[in-house]
């Protein structure tokens, strides 16, 4: 983050200085909404939820060496030579400064939502970027009403072109982040089961996701999987939100950029021949799946969009890299391989992750499935569809861990899933997971956020020596 000085501050949040400050040259370079972490100089900025309240940590946040802070409330004392900004809503005052920050800066936001392969996309999309261009982009999945403002607070004058995620679980949120993002181009990956307890029903996460559009820069180029029958519906549900052109991407020939002669060595890359409205390239993608080729080719339609060659954007796809716990290949010694793809679930990525871990190399294959969340009254069938596709793939043994996972091992033990197994704790299965490991076992760990199923992979790794 470029120095703000606090008369800037005032001016972008709407605020009112408190106490006795009065030096408004001041700048701050940085902005912290966790008292934790407090760099020296920084601006705290205290959130408020249902179960906490950052104002509780003012006094040790400027203690610990922040310059100021944001408030909602006035305070009974202040401490000297510190500066208390007082607002309406420190939320509010959050997206407020974050939009005025990013639009010091004149250039390009791609916006990257969708239900499923959000990270992966935009992980994809800034690494071809990268070849060309200076690039921020988000950290992680820090996709919220949070991260996307904290992620544009990174800005400085050395980025050329900002690749952001736009992540969503309840009707209406979408429009809050198009107005903080304000992209000029978006990826919508798919519409998908994700969330589907707030949404209802997959129309209307498609409404949902397309309010992206609703602040988009005129001229806005929308990059769509061609391969999803409802966007491709997409111009018809809302033809008045975007004007720009609208390009598809996926397995279809008749579509804009499309991916063929399709192969898997099964062990650390995708290989396919891109077509594009400019020409053709074989593209080698270091990651597993089939799934590959929709980040890459939404990532070459970006590239193409901002001038890149397809030797430029085949270099930065094959220097890709995933997001950790995103279907990250951990090698172990023995032939045995984790694949770590920890970090969230929902049908169409446990069906994805499944097909993964079914073509991999290895003589014994462990799916260790954990609870899917947000599923709401559709939640027990959804799960129960992971269990068929197991029995339909040459997965050898299923250990499902959680209260909504004991449907898919039911399911799996229909479908004729040589052995399965079903625990309430993850702890529960660790013992019959030491035992089930042997030399040239690939171990599956996959679930929702909410299970941290990044303790199995832990233990997976405790349990086994490094390669």
């Amino acid at each position: 983050m470029e120095a703000l000085t606090i008369r800037e501050i005032l001016e972008a949040v709407n605020g009112r200085l408190l106490g006795d400050f009065d030096d408004l040259d001041k700048t701050v370079s940085v902005v912290e909404t966790d008292s934790r972490s407090i760099s020296e100089g920084a601006l705290f900025l205290p959130l408020s939820g249902d179960r906490f309240d950052g104002h509780a940590y003012i006094s040790s946040a400027l203690e610990a060496g922040a310059a100021g802070c944001l408030t909602q409330r006035e305070r009974e004392s202040y401490l000297p030579g510190k500066f208390y900004i007082k607002v309406e809503s420190t939320h509010r005052a959050l997206r407020d400064l974050a939009v005025w920050y990013k639009n010091r800066f004149d250039i390009p936001v791609v916006a990257v939502t969708g239900s499923v392969g959000k990270t992966t996309t935009k992980d994809m999309v800034a690494a071809v970027l990268s070849e060309k261009y200076n690039v921020l982009k988000t950290e992680g999945n820090k996709n919220n009403d949070i991260g996307l403002p904290m992620t544009l607070l990174r800005l400085n004058r050395d980025h050329q072109i900002a690749v952001v995620e736009l992540g969503i679980n309840h009707p209406g949120e979408m429009g809050y982040l198009s107005a903080i993002a304000q992209p000029d181009v978006v990826c919508i990956t798919n519409i998908g089961d994700a969330h589907i307890e707030a949404f209802g029903c997959r129309e209307n996460t498609l409404k949902a996701k397309l309010e992206v559009f609703s602040h988009a820069r005129p001229g806005c180029t929308a990059i769509l999987n061609g391969d999803d029958a409802l966007l491709r519906s997409a111009r018809d549900v809302s033809e008045t939100l975007w004007t720009g052109d609208t390009l598809y991407v996926g397995r279809d020939m008749g579509l804009n950029y499309h991916a063929g002669e399709l192969e898997s060595d099964w062990r650390s890359k995708v290989s396919c021949e891109v077509v594009t409205p400019g020409g053709s390239c074989h593209m080698e993608i270091p990651a597993l799946g089939e799934h590959m080729v929709y980040p890459t080719l939404m990532a070459t339609a970006v590239g193409e969009r901002f001038g890149m060659t397809l030797e430029e954007i085949a270099a930065g796809v094959h220097n890709f890299a995933p997001t950790k716990m995103r279907m990250n290949i951990l090698s172990r010694q023995e032939n045995i391989t984790i694949l770590d793809d920890a970090y969230n679930a929902n049908p169409q990525s446990m069906r994805a992750a499944i097909e993964v871990l079914d073509g991999y190399t290895g003589d014994y294959k462990v799916a260790v499935l954990g609870d899917m969340f947000e599923l709401g009254p559709l939640a027990q069938v959804l799960h129960a569809g992971v269990g068929e596709a197991l029995g339909k793939s040459h997965v050898d043994c299923l250990v499902a861990v959680g209260e909504l996972s004991r449907s898919i091992y039911d399911s799996a033990m229909d479908s004729d899933v040589p052995q399965c197994y079903h625990f309430d704790t993850k702890e529960e299965a660790f013992s019959t997971l030491q035992d089930l490991l042997r030399p040239g076992t690939t171990v599956l760990v996959k679930a929702s956020r909410g299970m941290e199923f990044e303790v199995i992979t832990d233990f997976l790794k405790s349990i086994t020596a490094e390669e």
